[in-house]
């Protein structure tokens, strides 16, 4: 499964036999995912580990790779996850990945039993990035917060704080 073309600067997932290839990230989708990474590496608990660009294995012939995935093996040196090591997964949208990463990521994230989904979209200025939690519930996500002004707490899977308001410069 890991036969994968070299890195070349693209996102390389394999869903059910089929490579789907991203193109490299945007400047504003960078800096969603490092304002996100900032908050996670502040609020994840110990026990847990929140890593950006991490393989994940799901069943089937299904290798995903969230913009961020927090993981329940912290420091585990491993190429990739089993879906049963992942907490949570956020997905930042791009203007080529929105559709592909709102539907069949999810869908898959859900098929894998991950318990905690989070959506970000990076939208065009001057508007806030808006970001929406999900929680696994009777076998699919229900949305448990939006953020407002770019700005939303949670609770589970543990007291989360995400900011992603714009600063000024």
């Amino acid at each position: 499964m890991l036969a994968l073309p070299e890195d070349r600067g693209h996102r390389v997932e394999l869903v059910d036999g089929a490579l789907v290839v991203s193109p490299t990230l945007g400047t504003r989708h960078q800096r969603v995912l490092r304002r996100l990474l900032s908050a996670f590496d502040t609020d994840t608990p110990a026990d847990y580990e929140p890593l950006w660009g991490v393989n994940v294995v799901l069943s089937g012939p299904r290798l995903l790779v969230p913009d961020l995935a927090v993981v329940t093996e912290p420091g585990a040196d491993v190429v990739c996850f089993p879906g049963d090591q992942v907490l949570l997964t956020v997905e930042v949208a791009s203007p080529s990945t929105r559709v592909y990463d709102l539907t069949l990521k999810r869908e898959l994230y859900t098929e894998a039993g991950i318990p905690h989904f989070l959506f970000a979209d990076p939208g065009s200025r001057p508007q806030p990035p808006v970001i929406v939690a999900f929680d696994l519930r009777g076998g699919s996500y229900r949305e448990v917060g939006r953020s407002r002004d770019g700005r939303l707490r949670v609770e589970r899977p543990f007291p989360l704080a995400l900011d992603l308001a714009e600063r000024r410069q």
